[in-house]
């Protein structure tokens, strides 16, 4: 039997770094090498996946149809226009359910919670029709694989996948002096084309660096300059459909020139341009500061622990990048296990710990992606790069908690009739549980009523 302070110490294990216990599950008697050894067992490639098309695949498809729509005109585009847009929300929806089920199945938790964390990190938004499509395979095809690697491999794989370049309107962008710019000029083209300096700020504001870093506009926009020419093959119009969804590098629409971005000087080298700038940012010491602050902010406080940022910025430096070596650090920071568990679990954090917690093998007749619209995190849905908040005020408006009252008790009404609230309590919440809430479910009425107030207690809502 071992003691209640290595039961606590495992429950922040698997609440805190994971998805959240399974009431038929016992807990980890080594916690941290438990986390540890995940990095070595995680396989991105969930049984969930097997029906899921790939990024070219779906891409292909987009094209096609949507040069099917351009053959058409008056009621029959109207008609095909929506047929097309519901399949790309059926789409979408499968990849949500996918992403739901691996999350009830893996053996893997923390590294799973990884995988949320990095796509929440790098961003987009499923707000048309072609994100609808890509935002899933964005996920399982260009950080899932990547996750356990090195953060450079990470950032080009994410940088060079369609689903970013499209959503941050990358593939628009042409330089001013590019050989397109060049043609349309002798034509005397009413609108020229230009560069568009969106991919650019996000990956220096957002994926990398982060702000107050020391770069500036002008080294935006040099870095814009440098990325004219990556993009994607094209998902509309007369397309080739066999080039869609492929990253490409198109002469065509290159900055000819020299570069001139934070202080560094980068040749005319085309594609590898951008390449070495964004080599140069994966390794930059403000990088490892930036992806140390978010994954301590994630896993540990709000305002985090700044003894365990710069433990894990140094692991990161020390590791050329290494993510594992990066994770290790985390989760042997003491301050990652502080009993008080300091983070308020986001919708789809709770959902996913709720419907693990009432043993859900599988989705049944639950909805992940009605379930996540209703309690205010659409999946893939941010409307912004920056991604969905990281800190508990974001999570606690009056109305998001009743809306979590309202799936808890439908959770609950589908649960296990041999669940004894009480008894669940304790199981899933061992050393954590706190007098008032025991009380309080031990006063429901129905073990139903009780299993719903276990689901909306504030023990259970922060990890």
């Amino acid at each position: 039997m071992v003691s209640s302070t290595t039961d606590a110490t495992a429950a922040i294990a698997v609440n805190r770094f994971g998805l959240g216990k399974r009431a038929s599950e016992t807990l980890p008697s080594d916690p941290r090498n438990w986390l540890l050894e995940q990095i070595g067992q995680y396989n991105p490639q969930s049984p969930a996946f097997t029906s899921l098309q790939s990024t070219r695949d779906i891409a292909s498809s987009y094209a096609a149809d949507r040069e099917k729509l351009q053959a058409v005109d008056g009621d029959e585009k109207i008609a095909l226009r929506k047929e097309l847009n519901k399949a790309a929300r059926l789409l979408y929806r499968s990849e949500i359910e996918a992403r739901g089920l691996t999350a009830l199945q893996t053996p893997t938790p923390f590294a799973e919670a990884l995988v949320h964390f990095w796509s929440n990190h790098f961003a987009v938004s499923a707000d048309n029709p072609a994100m609808l499509s890509l935002a899933g395979v964005f996920e399982r095809e260009a950080i899932r694989p990547h996750i356990m690697g090195r953060f450079t491999d990470l950032l080009f794989a994410v940088e060079q996948h369609p689903a970013m370049l499209i959503y941050l309107d990358q593939v628009r962008s042409a330089g001013p002096d590019s050989p397109l710019a060049t043609r349309a000029q002798r034509r005397n083209a009413g609108k020229l084309p230009g560069i568009n300096e969106n991919l650019a700020r996000e990956i220096m504001e957002l994926h990398t660096v982060g702000v107050g870093s020391g770069y500036s506009q002008k080294d935006v926009t040099e870095f814009a300059y440098a990325l004219t020419g990556w993009s994607a093959g094209r998902m509309g119009g007369k397309a080739d459909a066999s080039q869609a969804g492929v990253f490409q590098y198109r002469p065509g629409l290159h900055q000819p020139g020299d570069r001139l971005i934070r202080h560094r000087v980068y040749g005319a080298t085309g594609e590898d341009q951008a390449g070495a700038v964004l080599k140069d940012l994966a390794s930059d010491p403000a990088t490892a500061r930036h992806i140390a602050t978010k994954l301590c902010r994630h896993f540990m406080a709000d305002v985090p622990p700044q003894a365990a940022v710069k433990r894990v910025a140094k692991a990161f430096l020390v590791s050329g990048g290494d993510l594992p070596a990066v994770y290790k650090a985390l989760v042997q920071s003491p301050e990652a296990w502080s009993a008080e568990p300091a983070k308020m679990k986001t919708p789809w954090e709770w959902l996913t710990s709720a419907m693990r917690g009432l043993d859900y093998q599988d989705l049944g007749k639950a909805n992940f992606s009605n379930l996540l619209n209703q309690l205010g995190q659409p999946v893939w849905l941010p409307r912004s790069p920056a991604g969905y908040d990281d800190i508990t005020a974001s999570w606690l408006a009056p109305d998001a908690l009743v809306r979590r009252v309202e799936v808890a008790q439908r959770l609950a009404a589908r649960s296990d009739r041999s669940l004894k609230p009480g008894e669940l309590a304790s199981n899933l919440l061992s050393g954590s549980l706190t007098g008032t809430t025991a009380m309080e479910i031990s006063r429901a009425e129905t073990a139903q009523t009780g299993i719903a107030l276990l689901l909306v207690s504030p023990d259970f809502q922060r990890r």
